[in-house]
C-alpha cells in the first residue's frame, strides 16, 4: 500500500459534489462515491479533516439576492452544511470510520461544538473529523472556513476538490481553449483573479504559507494519489 506524504491534511467538499447529477440535494450514488474516496485516502495512514459546503441545501448568496437579509441568508446555508456533515458521516461510519463532526455553530443534539484541541485530538486518534457550520459568522465562505480550520488544526496542505482537473487560466467548461496550471503563487492566483478559492481563503492561506491542492474528485482514486505525492491537478503555493 502507497503510503501518504503528509501528516494531515483537510480536505475542502463542495454541497454542489454531494448532490451529483441531480444538481441539488443528497445524492446517495454521490455520496457512496465519496466515501469510497475517502476511505482509500484515510488508509494510507493520513490524518483527515474535512470542511463541507451546503450549496446543494442552500445557497446563502444567492438567497441575500432574492429578499432574505444576507447574514440570515448565510446562517440557513451554515445550517445546510450540517445537514450534509451528518450525512458523510453516516456514510464513513456505516464503512467502520471512526468520525467526528464538529460544528461552528452549537447544536449539541447533533454534533460536537468546535474546539481547536479537541479536533486536534480526534486526528491524532485516527478520527476522521468534518468540521460543518462555516466559520460559524455571516460573510464568509466554506473556502475560508476551510483555510482557517487547516491553519488551526495544522495541516500540512488543503485538498479542494472540483469537478474539474485544477486551476486553469479562463473556465474550462466555456473555452476549449483554457490552459491549466501545473503551479501558480498565491499572488498571482490572487491578481489574475483566478477561481481557485475566494480571496479572503487565498489571503489567509497565502499569508500562513499553507499550499492547496485543487484537482478533480470526478476521477477515480485521485485523493488516494494527491496524499501519495503523485502530481495530481494544480498546486497553489506561496514564494518559498
Amino acid at each position: 500500500m502507497t503510503g501518504s506524504i503528509y501528516n494531515r491534511i483537510l480536505l475542502k467538499l463542495s454541497g454542489e459534489i454531494l448532490s451529483g447529477s441531480d444538481g441539488f440535494g443528497i445524492s446517495a450514488d454521490a455520496i457512496e462515491y465519496i466515501t469510497d474516496e475517502v476511505e482509500k485516502a484515510f488508509n494510507t495512514g493520513v490524518e483527515m479533516a474535512l470542511v463541507v459546503g451546503g450549496g446543494n441545501i442552500f445557497r446563502g448568496i444567492s438567497a441575500g439576492s432574492q429578499g432574505i437579509d444576507r447574514a440570515t441568508a448565510d446562517y440557513m446555508g451554515m445550517l445546510g452544511t450540517v445537514i450534509n456533515g451528518l450525512a458523510l458521516q453516516s456514510y464513513l461510519e456505516n464503512r467502520g470510520l471512526d468520525t467526528r463532526l464538529q460544528t461552528a455553530i452549537e447544536m449539541r443534539a447533533l454534533a460536537e461544538p468546535y474546539i481547536k484541541r479537541r479536533a486536534v485530538r480526534h486526528l491524532e486518534k485516527g478520527r476522521i473529523v468534518i468540521f460543518a457550520g462555516g466559520t460559524g459568522n455571516p460573510y464568509f465562505t466554506t473556502d475560508t472556513a476551510a483555510a482557517l480550520r487547516g491553519m488551526e488544526i495544522g495541516a500540512d496542505i488543503i485538498l479542494k476538490a472540483t469537478k474539474v482537473n485544477g486551476v486553469y487560466d479562463k473556465d474550462p467548461v466555456s473555452n476549449l481553449d483554457a490552459k491549466m496550471f501545473d503551479e501558480i503563487k498565491f499572488i498571482d492566483a490572487l491578481s489574475l483573479g483566478l477561481k481557485v478559492m475566494d480571496s479572503t481563503a487565498l489571503s489567509l492561506c497565502m499569508d500562513n504559507e499553507l499550499p492547496v491542492i485543487v484537482f478533480n474528485l470526478l476521477e477515480a482514486g485521485n485523493i488516494k494519489k494527491v496524499v501519495s505525492g503523485q502530481k495530481i491537478g494544480t498546486i497553489v503555493r506561496g514564494d518559498k
